[in-house]
């Protein structure tokens, strides 16, 4: 197999999974962004694929190789042109980096064999497991669960003050900075719905989000015979990650199943439309369709670097990426989409975004002077 993003929170579990069993999978590729050059040479030393290397080259590189299973554990829309080489090079694709499908859409989906993508996020790996006990006719709704984040039961106005530490602060996962910030505004459960109505072929009116605070029902699948089947695990990445790797076979002590000798309480709530709009703009920006997922894809990445970076309010984020998506044009619905239509939207809502940023940050500082 090749693991792209390999010293990212994916690409490690990957290893772990690797290392635990040697007799099943052989790291033929390794590659990674270089934001942690140190691990990646121990990884190298310890692997020694037949390719590595840092940059998004050399994971378009890797992807193409022939290998039985390409990991993409990319994070963010670097991760689309990996994913086209994998699908091209005809190897079963782990998909973690959601990202690129999101952005990609029919341009992914069109390059794909059926079958081909395997889910990665729990949630998706979740549904996939649950869709094995029936038919495409039986299926009623796919329901999504979201942890709901640090911040379930505040609201907007409460949200406004939030700090970057604080978004950083997940209560049940450990993920990287990106996603876990995207996790605080509900951007990744967003992000999710457009995945799975391009993973599954379901209309966007039968993907539902519930809240599930401790993360153990990873999400669920209702049948027209009002029986729902749920897949629970303790909130890990192994479990689906070794799932990916395996597809369609199950890896023996991936992870430590739920303890069955304890008592615990499992609780869902109703999703806060109001304190969190990004499901509802993601569901809006999937029902347009085209280029309007990569843009509110790339103007998120955008502005959660900003809120790092102390530029952007907590709540500014899912704002600007509302009028991104509302400023942009998707044209025109005869002509079938193409990379080059992606990669243009891409860049497009990038410097909106930013444009918007910097006046909001302008006419803030410009208000705190007034006073």
């Amino acid at each position: 197999m090749v693991i792209l993003g390999s010293t990212g929170s994916i690409g490690t579990q990957a290893l772990d999974i690797v290392r635990a069993n040697p007799d099943r999978f052989r790291v033929l590729g390794l590659t990674a962004g270089g934001s942690n050059p140190e691990l990646f040479e121990q990884q190298v030393a310890e692997f020694s694929p037949a390719r590595s290397g840092l940059g998004e080259d050399a994971s378009v590189e890797a992807a193409g190789m022939e290998a039985d299973v390409v990991l993409n554990g990319i994070t963010g829309a670097v991760g689309l042109r990996p994913t086209l080489a994998a699908l091209e090079a005809g190897s079963v694709l782990a998909l973690a980096n959601k990202e690129s499908l999101i952005m990609g859409g029919e341009v992914v989906t069109r390059a794909a064999r059926p079958g081909q993508i395997v889910p990665v996020d729990s949630e998706h790996s979740a549904l996939a497991q649950c869709l094995r006990s029936g038919s495409e006719a039986e299926v009623r709704q796919l329901v999504l669960t979201a942890s709901g984040g640090p911040f379930r039961g505040r609201t907007r106005d409460e949200l406004s003050q939030v700090t970057p530490a604080e978004a950083l602060n997940h209560p049940t996962w450990a993920m990287g900075p990106v996603i876990t910030i995207n996790s605080a505004t509900l951007v990744n459960k967003g992000l999710e719905v457009i995945e799975a109505h391009l993973l599954f072929d379901i209309p966007f009116d039968r993907i539902e989000v519930v809240v599930h605070p401790t993360s153990v029902v990873h999400s669920m699948v209702e049948f027209v015979d009002g029986s729902t089947l749920a897949q629970a695990s303790p909130p890990t990445m192994h479990i689906p990650i070794a799932l990916g790797m395996a597809w369609p076979d199950r890896v023996p002590d991936a992870a430590p199943a739920v303890d069955w000798t304890t008592a615990q309480t499992w609780e869902f709530f109703p999703l806060d439309d109001e304190a969190f709009p990004a499901v509802r703009l993601a569901r809006e920006a999937g029902a347009t369709g085209r280029t309007a997922p990569a843009v509110y894809n790339a103007a998120n990445e955008v502005c959660v670097q900003a809120f790092r970076e102390g530029r952007l309010g907590f709540t500014d984020i899912v704002d600007v990426v509302a009028a991104t998506v509302t400023a942009h044009d998707v044209g025109s619905t005869a002509q079938p989409l193409e990379l080059d239509d992606v990669l243009a939207a891409d860049a497009w809502a990038r410097l909106e975004a930013e444009r918007r940023v910097t006046a909001l940050k302008s006419s803030t500082t410009r208000g705190t002077d007034r006073s």
